[in-house]
């Protein structure tokens, strides 16, 4: 190690180095992002000042949205800047950062769409005994343990990223400073970290995939069990938003960690998808398909409509 060169910065290859199409993306991903912003702040707007939507439902699903404007904040703004920089470095330090809130908001958000998929089998195979089962308590409970587990999960893995040396190329082939990418680049053997991670993600998948699992198989069946359609509509609807949720997060992101890295442009893609559109999605999807949160947004314009007259 005393004749090799500690490096103390990275280089973000980000998702191109045409000048043009940087400028293309940086209009595009700026738009994403204020959308995503603006989305996620309307929803924890309206289920904090509706008290129609202070149940347990739109208690995960405030805790969702802030966890998506989280999420989107860690990695939006320093590819916004890498967009239109020609140096796009990030230091040692703070590609570490960066990796320890990823990591954070990935764990807690698969624990809290784990939750709100016992929410949804709670109310719709148990609707007499629901507001007895999915209390107050037990809502706060599962939130705070969802935040416990994504930190300590990031908390973990950070620990050891920092006790890698990196040295020699300091090119990491991404657009943000997610913990695959980073293990190619240390010049001491990451092959604990390596462990650490698959155990990390293997863990986290055994915790969070049986509920939601569990839940969508009972809700099935208790659905496939209405006799008329219009029943069979109301009750799908009740859980087909958090369902689509479910897919598009839990599809991108399983698939990204269970496979080897190769920098390759489809991994770049998938960490957009669950990083990126995802947080953007996730309002757009619940604000258009539940008829609750579509009325709570009218009540709240017509309020401000009368209040600046």
């Amino acid at each position: 190690m005393k004749n090799v060169s500690i490096i103390t910065e990275f280089v973000l290859l980000g998702l191109s180095s045409d000048p043009q199409i940087q400028t293309v993306l940086f209009v595009l991903f700026l738009g994403i992002y204020l959308l995503t912003l603006v989305g996620n702040t309307v929803m924890i707007l309206i289920i904090k000042v509706d008290a129609r939507l202070h149940t347990p439902m739109y208690f995960f699903l405030g805790h969702l949205s802030f966890l998506d404007l989280s999420f989107s904040s860690v990695t939006v703004p320093k590819m916004l800047q890498n967009f239109l920089s020609q140096k796009k470095s990030i230091s040692v330090w703070g590609c570490i950062t960066q990796s320890f809130f990823f990591t954070l908001s990935v764990g807690t958000e698969a624990c809290l769409l784990s939750a709100m998929a016992y929410d949804r089998y709670a109310a719709i195979c148990h609707p007499l005994l629901y507001t007895v089962v999915i209390n107050t308590p037990l809502c706060t409970g599962i939130v705070s343990t969802a935040w416990a587990v994504g930190f300590s999960i990031s908390l973990m893995n950070s620990l050891f990223v920092h006790k890698l040396h990196f040295c020699g190329s300091n090119i990491i082939p991404h657009f943000s400073c997610e913990l695959p990418p980073l293990f190619p680049l240390s010049c001491t053997d990451p092959t604990v970290n390596e462990i650490l991670l698959a155990v990390s993600c293997t863990s986290l998948g055994l915790l969070t995939l049986p509920p939601i699992l569990f839940s969508y198989s009972r809700i099935i069946s208790a659905i496939l069990s209405i006799r008329s359609a219009e029943g069979q509509g109301k009750a799908f609807s009740t859980c087909s938003s958090h369902l689509t949720v479910v897919l598009l997060f839990y599809g991108t992101a399983l698939f990204r960690y269970i496979s080897p890295d190769s920098g390759s442009v489809l991994e770049r893609v998938l960490s957009i998808q669950y990083s990126v559109i995802t947080s953007l999605l996730n309002p757009l999807i619940y604000s258009f398909k539940n008829q609750e949160v579509k009325t709570a947004l009218q009540r709240l314009l017509r309020q401000q409509k009368c209040a600046s007259r």
